[in-house]
């Protein structure tokens, strides 16, 4: 197993440049292996994963599919009736009208067809070994690809970067998460009230009297015992490494109290990225349950401390080079990646949609607690959305040049974020948009007007007026996402708003019951 304990990010992409990952535009993708100590890229093909089957007696096979909004799902299947024909033809067993954002109830025939390079083993389940694979959908009767298949459209994406003169796109994802010990809530009576409570031995409203408890915003890189997660960090990354081959070179605790985590994966190809993020939120949840414990992606659970985020960060590559980056600009960024950052920006209130999809997300996207909210780009400045990290310079760190995205949250789909960000930024090149100066100062402190007088924008304050954002600007989108995908997304989203703005608060009844 590799574990590199690094502090800075840059350490992904070293990494892959040991490997070579960036010396040609061949395909390269994950898996990997840890072999002699050393990582290395593996690929399955059909008949490895048969062989694979027989060699370690797998019994069942999970197919696993992501919805619309980003919900993991699966259906098992038996090893001993899994053929040749099917991996290649597909398996008859979705009804689309049961899946978010799939199809209606009378046109509802879908197939399954795994990949078989997703291939892994799953090692929670010792008693009936079984593996899995990551699939895409297609329709019944030979009609082609789902048009609402995340993994599809991630897969156009790819596709359409191509026919605008780049080979590939790098991305890694950064998401955090927090782990609980338990979460209870009331929400099936709503006429009764509402209510939900967090335990955990770390936060300081802890009445185990057991561990040491952390204060709000507190819980940046502690060491053990006051970090009571690192085991469990542990297994995760030993998981992710070993058994699905998506390699980990840092672990730690978060800013906030109460079990924040975040556990860094190498950066990789947009979707091969993407299959990644979804296995590693199916792996970080499934650990937590072995360790009677329970992670959630929520981006706010907790009021007055910090939000998880899941900042991403992109570069686009041809030839084998890195086109973001200038060795002379001062910040070593490209006109490329400059129109890239002016697109991203200028469809930033849109893009929160897709990448801040529900209403908790708003919850994270306020000042004060490291999460971005004004329109703007910087080099080490964490109050702009986007920063351009500049921790090494020169030509021989030319390929660690890359755009950070700061916005993004883990309640969104990794298959639409990258496809959304790609979309703005593609744009941008093509309009040559212009991003303006990088912005140093500490954007939180800046007064309104100084704000507005140097062009800084902010995001939307709450769900509903980011889909407002994306119903008047979605034409960038198009090339990628069709009408009817975009018209869905806003559908689904719009009815979780309205869910939420019907049902009175609990703090409504702190500020206003003696009114």
């Amino acid at each position: 197993m590799l574990i590199l304990f690094c502090s800075d990010i840059e350490t992904h992409l070293i990494i892959l440049k040991s490997l070579g990952y960036f010396c040609s535009v061949e395909e390269k993708k994950l898996p990997y292996k840890v072999i002699g100590g050393k990582p290395t890229r593996i690929e399955y093909s059909a008949d490895d994963v048969f062989a694979k089957i027989k060699q370690d007696e797998i019994k069942f096979i999970d197919l696993q599919f992501t919805s619309l909004p980003g919900r993991f799902h699966h259906t098992t299947i038996s090893a001993n009736t899994f053929t040749p024909v099917q991996m290649q033809d597909g398996l008859p067993k979705l009804d689309g009208s049961s899946i978010v954002g799939f199809t209606a109830i009378d046109d509802s025939d879908l197939i399954l067809k795994p990949d078989p390079n997703s291939f892994a083993i799953i090692p929670w389940v010792t008693d009936k070994k079984s593996a899995r694979m990551l699939c895409d959908i297609y329709w019944g009767a030979g009609r082609g690809r789902l048009e609402t298949d995340p993994r599809g459209i991630c897969q156009k994406a790819e596709e359409h970067l191509k026919t605008q003169g780049f080979d590939d796109s790098f991305w890694g994802p950064e998401v955090e998460f927090f782990v609980f010990d338990k979460i209870h809530w009331d929400v099936l009576t709503p006429y009764k009230g509402q209510s939900y409570s967090i335990e955990s031995n770390e936060a300081p409203w802890s009445q185990e009297g057991t561990g040491y408890p952390m204060g709000l915003q507190e819980g940046y890189y502690p060491s053990t015992p006051s970090d009571t997660l690192t085991e469990y960090r542990n297994d995760c990354v030993e998981v992710l490494n070993e058994n699905f081959g998506i390699l980990c070179d840092n672990h730690h605790h978060e800013v906030a109290t109460a079990g924040q985590c975040e556990i860094d994966i190498i950066y990789d190809k947009m979707t091969n990225a993407a299959d990644s993020a979804q296995s590693y939120k199916y792996v970080i949840r499934n650990i937590a349950k072995q360790h009677k414990k329970i992670a959630t992606m929520m981006p706010k659970p907790i009021s007055m401390d910090s939000g998880s985020g899941m900042h991403t960060n992109v570069s686009l590559w041809k030839s084998g080079k890195n086109t973001f980056y200038d060795k002379d600009d001062p910040v070593e960024l490209s006109q490329i990646g400059r129109y890239f950052c002016g697109g991203v920006m200028e469809h930033a209130k849109a893009l929160a949609a897709i990448t801040n999809p529900t209403t908790n997300s708003y919850h994270r996207l306020v000042p004060g607690y490291e999460a971005p909210v004004y329109i703007a780009w910087s080099t080490a400045n964490r109050s702009a959305t986007i920063r351009i990290p500049g921790h090494f310079k020169g030509e021989k760190y030319s390929y660690l040049k890359r755009l950070e995205y700061r916005v993004p949250d883990p309640s969104s789909n990794p298959y639409l974020v990258f496809s959304a960000v790609l979309s703005a930024g593609l744009d941008g090149i093509k309009k040559k948009t212009d991003p303006g100066e990088p912005i140093h100062e500490d954007i939180y402190k800046m007064s309104k007007a100084e704000r507005r007088k140097r062009g800084i924008g902010v995001l939307p304050a709450n769900l509903g007026v980011a889909l407002d954002e994306l119903e008047s600007d979605r034409s960038f989108l198009n090339p990628i996402f069709s009408d009817p995908v975009i018209n869905k997304i806003i559908e689904l989203e719009r009815k979780d708003q309205r869910e939420i703005s019907i049902r009175p608060h609990p703090h409504e009844f702190y500020l206003y019951f003696d009114v």
